[in-house]
Order: C-alpha cells, then structure tokens, then sequence
C-alpha cells in the first residue's frame, strides 16, 4: 500500500504541475501542429490512473520478472534482428519517407537513416518503397543519429565499374559537360573525367563545342588513383572498328587500282587520303607532273578525288597514292621536232646551288647547270645570275626522251669570248681588271665579260709580304695587270700587277748590303722576332735573340733603332736585321785591342829579360851576387808577364 500512496503523490504533484503550465500559456505559444496542438485536459486524460484492484506488490513477487539468464537470451534475441553496419561500407535501403528536406531509409539498423534529397536529384521519380544504396559515413553522430550518403555510394559504385572497364578493357558511357583546354569534359556515372582532343575521333577535330551534351561510348585509357584522375578515349573504339575494315580494304587493293578518297590532312611532304577506313600517302612529287612547292596550291581539306594506288605494304598498312598518274605524262606532249641545239623559253621554277630548272611546257623542264649559265669561269652561284619566275631562252645541249632527261645552256646564246682572246689579250699585255673574288692563293678578276684571270698573291707586291689578298685590295677594286701566262684550251689567263713596275730588289741588293747598319722602326712583335720598316718601304726581320739591347732588354714595338743586315735574299725576297750584333761587335772589338795592348806588354818584357841575361854573360865576377839579384828580379817581371 505504501507504493500506491507514493504513486498517488507523484500524480497529483504532476497535474498541480500541468495545471501551472497552462495557466502561463499565451497565444503567441499556441503550437500550430496537429502533434503539438493537446490541450492540457487531453495530457491530463491520458495519465493512466491505476485501479482499485491494481497490485502494486507484482515486481515483488517474481511475477512478470525474468532471471538473467531469459533477460541475456532475449537481449541477443532483439540485437540479431538488427543489421551489422560498418563505417565505410555500402548497404542498401528501403524509402519509407521523403519530405522537403531528407529521405527516411531504413537499412535494418536500430534506428532509420536521414539522405539530403538534394542526393537524389538524378532520380525525380523516387518513391517510397525503392531500394537505394548508401554510403555509411557514421553509425552514429552525436544525436545518435545515423549518418547516409548516397552520392559517396554512387561515386565509389562508379570508381569500382570504371576500374573494372580499365582492366577487361569493357566499353562505358558518358555524357559530354563541358569544353576544357585540350579537350572534353565526361561525366561517367557522377565521375569527372577527360577526353584529350587527340582521342575523340581518329581525324583531327576543329571544333569541340558540337560534342557537348552528345552521350557517346567510350574506353578507359588511364586512371591515376593517387589525384583521382581518369583518362578516356573515343577514339580507340573507332580505330577498332576501322581495323578490320582496314584489313578488308587491303586484302582488295591491288597496285594500279583507282579509289576514291578524302583529302584528311595536308603537311609540307604531302597528303594523307582517306579512302574509307584506311589512310594512303599521296607525296608531293606524285601530285603533279609539274613542280609544285606545296601540295595546299593544288588540294584542299575534305576535297574528294580521284588517285591511283602506286605501291602498298599488307603488314605495315602503308598506302602509296599517285595523282599525276592518272592523266599522261606531259613528255608525251613534247614537240616531236625538239632536238640538241633548238632554242626553247620558259620559266625558271627552282634555283639550286648547282643550277636552275627552266619549265618549258607544264611537267617538262630542263636542267641549266651553273657552268653553262655564262662564259665566266667567276659565276659560282646561280641565284646571282637567275631568279625563280624568270622568263628566259636556252639552247637544248642534251635530249633524252626515255629517260625524260634534258640540259640546257644560256652562255651558248652568246659568242664565246675565248675564241679571241689570244688576239686581244696576248702575253706582256697590260689591262685593267675588275676584282671578281678572293682566295688564300690570289685574286680573280675579270678583264671583260667570259674572260677571267687569276693574280697569284706573289705577284700583287715587289716590297710588301701579303699574308692575304684582303690586306692589298677588295672585291669591285680596278687594278691595272699585265697578262703573263695564256692557256686558250684549259681557259686560263695568268695576270700580274707587280710586274708593271721594274723590280725595286735589283736596287735594294745594292742598298742593303751584309753588314751595313739602318735605322728601323719595329712594326709588329712575334713569338720569333719582329717586323722591321726599313727606308724606301722595305721590310725586315729581327730573330728574338738579335733583339736583345745592350742593357739586357729588347726592343719593343713603334721603337727605333739602328740594325745591321745580317742576310738578304733578292729571290726570296727576304731581309733579316740584327739589333744586338751592333753593340756586341763594338764590345768584341774593345775586348780584342785590351787583349791586343797586354800582348805587347808582354813581348816588351820578354826583350828587357834577354837583355839583361846577355849583359850578366859579359859582367865580372865581382858583379855576379848584384848581377844575380837583378837577373832574379827581372825573370819574376818576365813570369809576371807572361801571365798577365
């Protein structure tokens, strides 16, 4: 009974307490849900209020108690209806509600789990009762509450199948979002991946904007799961496609064989057709029986014609096309009375090092080597004498109609210089030139036009050493020459320009003497010696060692000084000086008249001695300890002597 008072107690506390409540309640309170909306009396009610018979001594008598044993079986019981549930794992979901904010799923946990129905987006036509999967991101949270996502189960539901596709190379589909630098944008089942531009379609895309939008099959290519990165490609399921159309195609080719085809794509070398799955070269050479210098002056992108299949290879797939094939060669069109010496015109329409190509008819030109461009041995380059688009006549030097091979000549149009040039240029004839080039070895010039001389780099000066023909003259000077050697048949004309004076060294020989002294201005100093401006613009050479001064150093450059000519050579025209042999001479020469002044000393010593041993003979003996001593004395002056 002591329980039904407590009971009794606590109730009444609890509607002194409900009734407090209602009093305070305004209408600003007012809940407006139907839940919320219970009047006081309806809580009131709806306490239970035990009755009369009510035993409230039951818990004490084992009645409706479990022992713990029942309470562990029931426990385990009531846990195994509910699912295990793993953060980080997949599980699947029934909809039990949906309003504006969540979707109620209940996985078979304790308690339902809330997803965003922003989540749900992709699915307008969800209702309660579908299964969806969810990512378990939370058994619980703080609220206890269960923690759902379904675009994470979406995403890792899609990197698994884009794995998959990677490694048993399946075909997937995607939708195009969006152009990015380089290419596309494709959503694969929620994941964002790139198509390069180089993989969308096996012929190059000039605009990618009209795949966006466009759902299309693709293959996965590569995946980088470090930054999460996927990489596809459509271009491999075409080129699988093309492959064994490819194999078809030339299985039938057949050399010889015209096919229609597409101008796919032109380069500097040629271009490539399509011929329906499989691609052919046409190079630039079989485009045109005329020269062209690239093929765009002829084709054009995505232009059909007709071409003719020269050669092909089964293994390696390669497809050699021709154009000009297909009408005649223009060499069949030659004038049939064309023969060695007729005059033709044309065109130049190639300039090379070694000649040019003048177009006669369309297809047929002939070569003009360099050396039949003008008489003159000078001409070296033919861009100096002939320009692409030149319109010009040549004589025909050689025919060949099999071999479609002719050369031709533009000097023969003029006399040959040469024939004449022994009347007008005969030897010890004197000219003036122009100077045309320059080598190591001499000067070219040109007497008049066809007829070239050289000057041999001896023959510019009498007096000046050239090392180089640039240190006497330049390219366009006019010198005066004499001819000195002709040679009509190998066309070669020796000229001179030093000989138009008489040889200055038959006089030098007489100046510079051996032994004669100078005066000299060092011009230039070399590891061997140095450059001397003798008088009358003469040049010498000092060694090293005949450079040395008397007071131990050398002359140096712009210094003046006196030489001597130690050696001169009117053949080799060379003069070589001595500075030191000067001052050495003079000192060899006072060294010579000491040694010459001592000698004599001596030699007058020797005479004083014989003459005294020749008194000492004729003396007395009383004078002979006086005549000793001094014979002593003048025998140590004699030994003296002879040593000094």
């Amino acid at each position: 009974m002591a329980k039904k008072q407590v009971a009794e107690k606590e109730l009444a506390a609890k509607t002194a307490e409900l009734q407090g409540e209602g009093g305070r309640l305004t209408e600003k309170e007012t809940i407006e849900s139907e839940a919320d909306s219970v009047s006081i009396e309806s809580i009131k009610s709806s306490l239970a209020t035990p009755t009369e018979d009510f035993d409230w001594d039951a818990d004490e008598k084992v009645f409706g108690n479990y022992n713990d044993a029942d309470r562990k079986k029931f426990e385990d019981m009531y846990a195994g209806t509910f699912n295990q549930i793993t953060k980080g794992e997949i599980i699947s979901g029934i909809v039990v509600s949906i309003n504006n904010k969540d979707v109620v799923l209940n996985v078979g946990f304790k308690s339902d789990g809330l997803v965003s129905t922003s989540e749900f987006r992709d699915t307008p036509d969800l209702k309660i009762g579908d299964s969806v999967d969810v990512f378990v991101e939370a058994p619980e949270d703080a609220n206890g509450q269960l923690i759902l996502s379904r675009k994470r189960a979406k995403t890792q539901r899609s990197w698994e199948a884009i794995n998959e596709a990677l490694e048993n190379d399946r075909i997937i589909n995607g939708f195009v979002k969006s152009r990015t630098k380089g290419g596309l944008i494709v959503d694969i089942m929620g994941v964002e991946a790139f198509l390069p531009g180089s993989q969308i379609d096996i012929k190059p895309i000039r605009d990618y904007d009209v795949y966006v939008g466009k759902t299309m099959e693709f293959k996965v290519v590569k995946i980088n799961h470090e930054f999460k990165n996927v990489v596809v490609s459509h271009k491999v399921l075409i080129e699988d496609d093309l492959e064994s159309q490819k194999v078809e195609i030339v299985s039938k080719l057949e050399k010889g064989q015209v096919l229609e085809g597409t101008v796919k794509n032109i380069t500097d070398f040629g271009v490539f057709i399509d011929l329906g799955g499989v691609d052919g070269l046409l190079h630039i050479t079989d485009i045109s029986w005329g020269r062209i210098e690239h093929p765009k002056e002829v084709l054009s992108l995505d232009e059909k014609i007709n071409v003719v299949v020269l050669d092909f290879d089964d293994e390696k797939k390669r497809i050699a096309l021709g154009l000009k094939q297909l009408t005649p060669h223009p060499w069949e069109n030659l004038d049939a009375n064309l023969a060695v010496g007729s005059k033709v015109k044309g065109k130049i329409v190639t300039v090379a090092d070694y000649g040019a190509f003048l177009e006669i008819i369309p297809g047929v030109e002939g070569l003009i080597h360099v050396s039949e461009m003008s008489w003159s041995q000078n001409l070296r380059n033919p861009q100096e004498f002939l320009k692409v688009g030149d319109e010009i006549e040549a004589e025909v030097l050689t025919l060949d109609r099999d071999e479609r091979k002719m050369s031709l000549g533009i000097k023969q149009l003029s006399n040959d210089p040469w024939q004449e040039v022994a009347a007008k240029f005969p030897v010890g004839s004197k000219h003036q030139a122009t100077v045309k080039n320059m080598t190591n070895f001499g000067v070219f010039v040109e007497i008049e036009e066809g007829i070239d001389g050289l000057i041999h780099i001896s023959d510019l000066s009498w007096s000046k050493k050239v090392n180089h023909p640039n240190e006497f003259t330049k390219v366009g000077d006019v010198l005066d020459v004499v001819v000195l050697e002709l040679d009509v048949d190998n066309r070669k004309l020796s000229l001179g320009h030093k000989q138009l004076e008489e040889n200055p060294w038959d006089t030098f020989e007489t100046i510079f003497t051996l032994d004669s002294v100078h005066q000299g201005t060092v011009v230039k100093v070399t590891d061997k010696g140095a450059v001397i401006a003798l008088p009358y613009g003469v040049e010498g050479f000092v060694p090293t060692k005949h450079m040395v001064k008397e007071d131990g150093t050398s002359v140096k450059a712009e210094e003046t000084n006196d030489f001597k000519i130690i050696e001169f050579n009117k053949e080799a025209k060379r003069i070589v000086v001595s500075h030191a042999r000067i001052w050495e001479e003079v000192k060899a020469e006072a060294v010579a008249e000491e040694r010459n002044a001592k000698k004599k000393e001596a030699k007058a010593a020797v005479t004083a001695v014989k003459k005294v041993k020749d008194s000492v003979e004729k003396s007395t003996l009383g004078d002979l300890d006086v005549l000793a001593q001094l014979k002593s004395q003048l025998e140590g002056e004699e030994s003296k002597a002879k040593k000094g």
